[in-house]
């Protein structure tokens, strides 16, 4: 872990002549039914996911669900400066029913901007940030508190729920403008201490050059009574599918704390839905993480890196006894194997393995094959598997792509990583299906099939 505490969230007022009257100002009501039942988000997830002006249809994001790489979707739930005010499809709803399919939520708010920004004012009601520095910035923080406000408010109304991270969106303004980046810094200060207070976690989207940059030299000059975004999203276009820029060091919102829109506006079709998207990799919460693994037959191992043939024992050949066990103890789980679970392949296996072999379209034989291993694990149901995705039947993936000649090895952790993502890839390929690297209705059927 890096040094986390130089980039921590300052829990010291930002000026008690700020804050004063912030209740009376805020006209924010209490959260919708629906945030209670919505789960936190984007919550614990590494991944990708995409971002786009106007939220899509219902229709669309299930078609992009199934097809996609995406497990993700930035949406602008807030801010006078948004491209797409009107939000066609956006609503409780629709939040609901995304957070249900699975969808990871990235609430984006884009209000005010800095001083500098030549593109902005883009309305006439959606005014800048104040660049004048009496008391300090007092008016941009003023600002930044009532923005946050309305962030609140409309997270509430959506039903998005308390402790979800808010993302504030500062477009690329002059860094080298003092009264512009100062008055921004401070404007995103004050709107972060006001998120955290309200209930939910602050985080900034920004250009890695600008408003990423300045925030990074803000850390450095340390200023008393500075909030620091929890989280960041850092635009920075190199193509790179993952969190790192040379914009900021490693420890700067390391262990789980940012995002990386890697690529920007470009058409993407899934599903035969077309949607002009920014692709980003993300990696915030405490990453995808599994719980622990479900004991199998009293605490039988059943997870290698491999899954050999086994036959019964003979004078030249004798199966390796913990992977008889293994198969036994799978089996015995699928309701195949009645006898006792040990590492002996005997007539009784070798009855459960015909069994088996005839009920899934295999050559009845003694011999327990590779191709048997895959079938055994892709028994169980077979949802939709995405980068990010964690639970047993990951498990039963990993160790399903195990059960194979090929170099490529999926460590059996409960998450699909990218060492399963590999291992997925060259999978589907040698199968000359499409390389997408998700566990789909085909890529199960192939598996159930011994292929």
């Amino acid at each position: 872990m890096g040094d986390y505490t130089r980039f921590r969230i300052v829990r010291r007022a930002v000026g008690a002549g700020v804050i004063s009257g912030v209740i009376a100002v805020a006209g924010l009501s209490a959260p919708s039914p629906a945030a209670a039942a919505n789960p936190v988000t984007p919550g614990n997830f590494t991944g990708f996911g995409f971002d786009q002006c106007d939220a899509p249809s219902q229709s669309a994001m299930e078609r992009w669900r199934k097809h996609s790489k995406y497990a993700a979707v930035g949406i602008y739930i807030s801010g006078k400066s948004r491209g797409c005010r009107k939000q066609t499809h956006l609503s409780p709803s629709w939040v609901r029913h995304q957070q249900a399919r699975g969808w990871r939520l990235l609430p984006i708010t884009l209000g005010r901007q800095a001083s500098c920004n030549p593109t902005y004012p883009r309305y006439s009601d959606d005014p800048r940030i104040s660049s004048n520095p009496t008391k300090r910035y007092a008016s941009a923080k003023r600002q930044g508190i009532s923005e946050a406000n309305a962030t609140v408010k409309a997270a509430r109304h959506y039903g998005i729920r308390a402790g979800s991270t808010m993302f504030y969106d500062l477009e690329g303004f002059d860094i080298d403008n003092k009264r512009c980046r100062e008055s921004a810094m401070w404007f995103v200060s004050a709107w972060n201490y006001r998120i955290k207070k309200l209930g939910y976690r602050p985080a900034l989207y920004s250009s890695a050059a600008s408003g990423i940059k300045a925030m990074y030299d803000v850390l450095r000059a340390h200023p008393r009574g500075f909030t620091y975004p929890a989280d960041g999203w850092i635009a920075d276009w190199d193509g790179r599918a993952n969190t790192s820029t040379k914009f900021l060091p490693g420890w700067v919102w390391d262990n789980h704390r940012r995002a990386k829109q890697y690529r920007g506006p470009h058409k993407e079709t899934h599903g035969g839905v077309t949607i002009e998207v920014d692709s980003n990799y993300i990696d915030l919460g405490r990453g995808s993480r599994s719980a622990r693994a479900m004991t199998h037959c009293g605490g039988v191992p059943v997870s290698f890196t491999g899954y050999p043939a086994l036959a019964p024992k003979s004078s030249s050949y004798t199966p390796s006894p913990v992977y008889v066990k293994a198969l036994k103890c799978m089996l015995s789980e699928r309701g195949s194997f009645r006898g006792t679970v040990d590492g002996t392949y005997g007539p009784e296996l070798v009855k459960a393995v015909n069994a088996w072999q005839r009920s899934h379209g295999l050559q009845v034989r003694k011999t327990w094959t590779m191709p048997a291993w895959k079938t055994l694990w892709a028994a169980n149901s077979r949802p939709l598997l995405k980068r990010g995705a964690t639970g047993e039947r990951v498990r039963d993936l990993q160790r399903a792509l195990n059960a194979t000649s090929a170099p490529e090895r999926a460590k059996v952790t409960g998450v699909l990583d990218q060492n399963t993502h590999v291992a997925l890839v060259a999978y589907q390929k040698r199968l000359g299906r499409t390389a997408h690297g998700m566990a789909t209705e085909v890529t199960w059927y192939d598996l159930a099939h011994g292929r």
